[in-house]
């Protein structure tokens, strides 16, 4: 009897049945938390940089000028002398320093042509309707700048296509293209 029942509990193997598949259990949960944690992670830091890039961008846009009306010309009758444009910041936006130069400018204009290229150029801004009388191009209000552009390094003389970028510390660089008519007036609306 006492044999009958050693075979018994030999073949009886329930109970290590058990604990293996309890082990085997936890394993698989020890390892599927661990992959839960890693996608989890990757997860928060890829919406994290995602988040940084939408304010950055909106920065950006934030900080950038757009025209306002139309660009004048001031000729001396065979040559553009200067630019006036108004300017406004984009999206009502950030502040964007309208200091003029030489000294400590930070928004730099270029010319360029199918020729040449020519940066810093001189230019002046006045703020025009209502605004609070300092340098800086605030939401809502409106700067007109008068760009020299007698020292473009070329003769800006009628038919000519020429670009002229107005670039400010952060944002979007505001490019104006313009050609000249067949004939130049001393005030003229180009387009």
């Amino acid at each position: 009897m006492l044999k009958r029942l050693a075979k018994t509990i030999r073949r009886d193997e329930r109970g290590i049945t058990g604990l293996e598949t309890a082990i085997i259990l936890i394993a698989f949960v020890v390892v599927a938390s661990v992959f839960a944690y890693t996608v989890l992670s990757a997860g928060i830091f890829s919406s994290q940089k995602g988040q940084e890039a939408v304010y950055t961008g909106l920065q950006h846009a934030r900080s950038t000028l757009e025209l306002k009306g139309d660009v004048v010309a001031e000729t001396d009758g065979s040559a553009v002398q200067s630019l006036v444009i108004c300017v406004a910041s984009a999206l009502n936006g950030e502040k964007i320093d309208m200091t003029e130069p030489p000294g400590s400018n930070v928004v730099v204009v270029s010319y360029s042509s199918n020729i040449i290229r020519t940066d810093d150029l001189s230019w002046t801004a006045v703020q025009l309707g209502k605004g609070n009388d300092d340098d800086m191009l605030d939401a809502g209000e409106t700067f007109e700048m008068t760009i020299d552009l007698t020292g473009a390094g070329e003769t800006i003389g009628t038919y000519k296509t020429f670009n002229v970028e107005i670039k400010p510390p952060v944002g979007s660089v505001l490019v104006v293209e313009r050609t000249t008519p067949a004939a130049l007036s001393t005030w003229m609306i180009l387009n």
